[in-house]
């Protein structure tokens, strides 16, 4: 009998499930497509002759309703369920196989159905549990006993990933929250049982209930082999030992497992708050390429069972399957997800799609890899669906390969055989090269085998044939490394990838500019790395970081004291949007103000996280700059916009503290003002803060004025200083992560004498009559950076009513040029060789003191000047109301970019604010000088004040 003839007779045999002989022949065409698809729902159709009718109604849309398991029908619980699974199943074909659902569809809706068998069965239990051993309940901290506990049941695998296929076993995991409250800690039934044991039993009988072989078949396959210790661990565990278990003994494999895992029955929302504290279990907070030695052993075993039973049609575990897609998308999201929270989804199709997202994979490799994976889960589906059987391999029959060809579309077996190799062929591709970066990088042996000789070993020679000028003082600093107590202690694992990793440092540092520099900084880097493995795994997984880092130590000394003491910077070495756009102001004041949401108790944990925060996003604003990504206006102008949204977060940490011990001030508002750099949004890396504090209450300065609502509550001046003091010392805290800034208020009104913060109206009436003059020049920058917006603005219209008075300039004139002289007189670094970039004559600070002084005059009459506080805003704002000229503004702009960056150039790498004179200084420099000549200043302190 030939294929066709095979496929003719199945057809044949739905014939006669149709209702009547006149039965219409779409019905009659639906019923044969099925019958080439499955004898699964064949069969089941003619046990069940309703479902028939209830698939022709509405062709399946909806789920049917889950049995009710009564008590009175115990005995008929486990054929309830069963025929309830067998139904739906057969719907989800029927969808399946007529093409009303997708392959997405179909696994959620194989996925639903487990759950709701779980539920269904897990809810009829616990009642008669109940009836026979009582209930377990939680204990209080008083010691009387709380709420009913129930069993928590989770799903790994698939079903936790919400992807269940056709005919698969349901992963689970049985746990309870606590041990239980009574004396005995025990439930308290009859025939009371303690927590474990009920447990246990109850999850047994779970299984049981869906898993044993009936008249009617089962209900769903249950493996609980994923638990801790596997078949030898206890059956339910307690959540406090199954978090120290993780803890102490944790493995890869149990990482992949659980990173799917899901509450499926039982208590949903204890499960939930157990999966948070196992989080940092599963995702590392720093890049964890580590994580691809645990997926090499997991699939070298895989490979080997594959070998060992010759599974290679086998579509799940064979070269480019299914298990390859999985453990690629979620290898990926073990070593990113630690830091990139939106990685974390327990769904493998959305998980690629923020993989892509995040550009951790191209959009090509993502598009290709789910229609692979969508391809071979249907495949999948379609070999299971044709008999129930949890089968992955390709059938041998021919007349099964022409079924599930047919059924698929496909004209024949070898068409669909074709269309399978050219998935499993991309698949392998992608996976294989996800392994392949250790393999592709190789130090020259002549470096590793000087390297592995050490301490006591090695010729020096190799290292001058590498590229070291000075290979006597590099072989020196490699013994000493060699010798020290942190290479001598580690581990096998951890020696063999510094054994990997040196050499190929030494290569790269040998063929730097700066080779001896580049040597030192990294073997500082590496004395700080040893016992954190996840940093030698990123450096031996990738060159790309291995290079960026040399190029970064080399060229930067700040980038490489940073990255000694904060190793978690190594993470924005290869963090893709390192390469990309820089985040806007909006984006780094969101970055701040998401640290630790909702949870201010803990300041020590705020501060850190803020920090770390800070130093990665500082880190990837340094690097732009260094790399010539962005101009140094743009870095400094981010840098400020980062310290803005820092001061931001660490006021509503010191809002918490201070209201927390003296309650709050009603009706009072409070603002934090930046000053110099960063009001003049122009912040250098390491700058320190200019911060100014005002506040208004309701009666402020009077006896009676407004107070605070605490147990200990303080008159409205002394809580807003104390909410002051409080901002200054958390800015300045030192946390493992370094201090967030230092801060300066000495630009506050009256000095380093008058009161820390200032009331809104003392303020206004300081500036209207005794401020100085450099004191007005400093208000040119400042600006409202946190607090109350309300008094931001309030702030806003004193500053430009005091811009805006009416001034001798000739006088002013004067008092700038007096003070220019005075600062420089006593701050100017230079010398005949070198520049002072801020305080030298024609220098930034110049620039400033021109700007501030034509502000400062013209005002009054341009009410432009007042919006911008950063000098090119200033400058162009000048232009247009043409107090400068198109090319004194374009020079002055010029002037004031050549001079920005080399003195971040010169904070990057350590070096002091002084340069040696070039073309491009004078040019800069002239211009300035010209400019503040034409308009009456001069600053030159060799000649006297007029």
């Amino acid at each position: 009998m030939t294929h066709n003839d095979g496929l003719d007779a199945l057809r044949m045999r739905a014939q006669h499930l149709l209702p009547t002989a006149a039965a219409d022949a779409v019905l009659a065409d639906k019923l044969a497509r099925i019958a080439v698809a499955s004898d699964f729902a064949i069969d089941t159709l003619a046990r069940q002759p309703e479902l028939l009718a209830r698939l022709t109604h509405d062709d399946g849309a909806e789920a049917a309703a889950p049995p009710v398991l009564a008590p009175e029908h115990r005995s008929d619980w486990a054929g309830q369920l069963r025929r309830y699974r067998t139904a739906e199943s057969t719907r989800l074909i029927w969808r399946d196989v007529l093409g009303l659902d997708e392959v997405d569809a179909t696994l959620a809706g194989s996925t639903r159905l487990a759950e709701t068998c779980l539920q269904v069965a897990l809810a009829a239990l616990e009642a008669e549990f109940a009836q026979r051993h009582g209930v377990v309940r939680s204990r209080g901290d008083d010691g009387r006993e709380g709420a009913v506990q129930r069993l928590v049941v989770f799903g790994l695998g698939k079903l936790g990933g919400e992807e269940l296929n056709f005919s698969s076993d349901v992963d689970l995991v049985y746990a309870y929250e606590h041990d239980g409250g009574a004396l005995s800690g025990s439930s308290d039934g009859p025939r009371p049982l303690d927590a474990e044991h009920y447990f246990a039993r109850l999850g047994q009988q779970l299984a049981k209930l869906l898993d044993e072989v009936t008249a009617d078949g089962f209900c769903h396959r249950v493996d609980l082999r994923l638990r801790p210790y596997g078949n030898a661990g206890r059956v339910a565990w307690s959540f406090a030992a199954m978090e120290q278990y993780f803890q102490r003994e944790g493995r890869d494999w149990e990482r992949y497992a659980w990173q799917k895992a899901r509450p499926v029955a039982g208590d949903l929302d204890a499960g939930a708050r157990f999966l948070e504290t196992l989080r940092p279990f599963v995702y590392r907070r720093y890049l964890d390429f580590g994580a691809l030695d645990g997926l090499r052993a997991m699939k070298a075993a895989i490979s080997a069972e594959v070998a060992r039973k010759e599974l290679a049609d086998d579509i799940k575990r064979g070269p480019g399957g299914i298990r390859e897609i999985e453990f690629l998308v979620q290898a990926l999201q073990l070593i990113y997800g630690g830091r990139e929270a939106e990685l974390r989804d327990r769904h493998l199709l959305p998980a690629l799609q923020a993989l892509v997202a995040a550009r951790r994979v191209s959009a090509q490799a993502g598009a290709m890899l789910a229609q692979a994976y969508r391809f071979l889960r249907r495949l999948e589906n379609r070999l299971q669906m044709l008999r129930d059987a949890q089968t992955h391999a390709l059938p041998e029959s021919p007349e099964d390969r022409a079924r599930i060809a047919v059924a698929l579309g496909y004209r024949d077996w070898p068409s669909l055989r074709e269309a399978l190799d050219r998935q499993r062929a991309y698949v392998m591709a992608e996976f294989d090269a996800l392994l392949a970066p250790r393999r592709r990088r190789n130090a020259p042996d002549a470096l590793t085998a000087y390297w592995r000789a050490l301490p006591e070993g090695g010729d020096s020679a190799v290292l001058g044939e590498a590229g070291f000028i000075e290979a006597g003082n590099a072989d020196a600093m490699l013994r000493d490394f060699a010798r020290s107590p942190g290479v001598r202690g580690l581990s096998d694992s951890a020696r063999a990838r510094l054994d990997r990793v040196l050499p190929a440092l030494l290569q790269a540092a040998a063929a730097s500019s700066e080779s001896m520099l580049a040597l030192r900084r990294l073997l500082a880097l590496l004395h700080n790395v040893l016992r954190r493995s996840a940093y030698l795994a990123l450096l031996d997984e990738q060159p790309a970081a291995l290079a960026r880092l040399v190029e970064a130590v080399t060229h930067s000394a700040l980038l490489a004291e940073r990255l000694a003491a904060y190793p978690l910077l190594l993470d924005e070495l290869l963090d893709a949007r390192v390469a990309g756009p820089l985040p806007g102001r909006e984006a780094l004041h969101a970055a701040c103000a998401a640290v630790v949401q909702g949870d201010d108790a803990d300041a020590e944990a705020v501060l850190q996280a803020l920090n770390e925060v800070r130093q990665a996003l500082s880190f990837r604003i340094a690097m732009a700059l260094r790399d010539g990504r962005q101009t140094a206006v743009d870095s400094a102008q981010q840098l400020a916009w980062l310290a803005d949204g820092v001061v931001m977060r660490v006021l509503r940490l010191a809002e918490h503290e201070v209201a927390a011990a003296h309650g709050r001030v009603a009706g009072a508002r409070f603002a934090v003002l930046g000053y110099g750099s960063l009001g003049g949004e122009e912040l250098g890396f390491g700058s320190d803060l200019d911060l100014v504090f005002l506040y208004d209450a309701p009666h402020a300065g009077e006896s009676d004025g407004a107070h605070s609502d605490g147990a200990r509550p303080l008159e409205a001046a002394r809580w807003f200083a104390r909410l002051a003091q409080k901002v200054v010392a958390l800015l300045g805290a030192v946390t493992g992560a370094g201090r967030l800034f230092d801060v300066d208020v000495r630009l506050r009104p009256d000095g380093a004498k008058g009161l820390l913060v200032s009331s809104l109206a003392s303020y206004r009436d300081y500036q209207r009559e005794r401020a100085w003059t450099w004191e007005h020049q400093a208000l040119v920058r400042a600006r409202f950076v946190a607090g109350d917006a309300a008094l931001g603005e309030d702030f806003e219209q004193v500053r430009a009513q005091t811009l805006a008075i009416e001034r001798d300039r000739a006088a002013l004139n004067a008092d700038v040029v007096a003070m220019r002289r005075r600062m420089r007189a006593e701050l100017d670094r230079s010398d005949a060789a070198t520049f002072d970039l801020k305080q030298g004559e024609g220098g930034l600070v110049d620039l400033e003191f021109l700007l501030q002084a034509l502000v400062l005059g013209v005002a009054r009459g341009h009410a432009a000047l007042l919006a911008p506080r950063n000098t090119p805003g200033l400058i162009d704002v000048l232009h247009g109301t043409e107090v400068f000229d198109a090319d004194t503004a374009a020079a002055l702009r010029e002037a004031h970019a050549t001079l920005l960056a080399r003195g971040l150039d010169c904070t990057l790498d350590r070096r002091p604010r002084r340069v040696p004179l070039d073309p491009a200084l004078a040019v800069a420099r002239a211009a300035i000088r010209t400019a503040a000549q034409a308009r009456g200043l001069d600053f030159d302190t060799l000649q006297p004040p007029a």
